[in-house]
């Protein structure tokens, strides 16, 4: 079987993995372009904390209150039909049992005949607005990497629930892949970021050639980026800094540039800022598959 196969599963969660909102948009997105239904859901009380994540209450649609508890469920399409399908897995990211949270959810997905698992999430990056939303794309299967041209992650350190979903899918035999999109991190904590929704399920496409329904999400990220850039008209120091940032982004995209050239731009960035704290870039997001 070459790539992601037939029944493919898209994971995102809200918290840690979710800069900009833009992952777990990507999800709702799909699911509210389509038809689905709950194949399972984990019982709240053995993977939250409600003190750290916890219930609401809200009115129904016929006026009653009820508590709404976190959750993390798997959907399946309602219908079949031919071509590459998208389950979707989805929820808040558990506080505690993560091998035990990924091993209910890896059987399920076997007995779902799923043959494919796409990680999606974001990150914070020093990038700027102005330009594409860079998605990284990789993969730890040596195989998906060569036929679907992925990369593979150098990254060592702390990471999300959805790595540890996609370990326990790849050791079960489902081939695993991850999209990471960079969201700019002077307004990633702020507000949803619809680019970086857009640039994920355009990638998601690409990936599973499984038709991908995007919305409003155009004239979405349009007006976001213009409310950014009339935010930084009111703000030199903004603008500056979006310019610098403008200006390494197109040293790393041009066609000529070397790892000695991004090098030396990068150099020249850092002695622009002096090393102030807060006027250097910020950290990489906790889960960036580049580092």
């Amino acid at each position: 079987m070459d790539g992601l196969g037939r029944r493919v599963l898209v994971a995102a969660f809200d918290g840690w993995n979710d800069a900009g909102e833009a992952a777990s948009s990507a999800i709702t997105q799909l699911r509210d372009g389509g038809s689905y239904e709950t194949v399972f859901s984990v019982d709240p009380e053995l993977y939250f904390d409600y003190q750290y994540t916890r219930p609401h209450i809200a009115a129904d649609a016929d006026g009653r209150r009820t508590l709404q508890w976190p959750e993390a469920s798997l959907l399946r399409p309602a219908r079949a039909t031919r071509g590459t399908q998208l389950w979707l897995l989805t929820g808040v990211e558990p506080a505690r049992a993560w091998q035990a949270f990924s091993s209910e959810f890896v059987d399920i997905a076997l007995r779902e005949d799923i043959t494919g698992f796409v990680a999606i999430g974001s990150m914070m990056s020093d990038v700027p607005h102005t330009r594409p939303i860079s998605v990284f794309a990789g993969s730890d299967n040596e195989n998906l990497r060569t036929t679907l041209e992925l990369e593979r992650s150098s990254y060592e350190g702390p990471v999300g629930i959805l790595s540890v979903l996609g370990d326990a899918a790849e050791r079960a035999g489902i081939r695993t892949a991850s999209l990471w999109a960079s969201v700019p991190h002077y307004v990633a904590g702020h507000t949803p970021s619809p680019k970086a929704t857009l640039a994920l399920l355009d990638k998601l496409e690409d990936l599973t050639g499984a038709p991908v329904p995007r919305g409003d999400l155009a004239t979405e990220a349009a007006a976001w980026e213009a409310s950014i850039d009339a935010a930084a008209a009111d703000d030199e120091e903004m603008t500056d800094y979006i310019h610098q940032l403008e200006r390494t982004r197109d040293t790393w995209d041009s066609p000529e540039a070397s790892g000695d050239a991004i090098a030396q731009e990068f150099e020249r960035y850092l002695r622009r800022t002096d090393g102030k704290p807060g006027d250097g870039p910020s950290k990489p997001g906790r889960d960036d598959p580049r580092r």
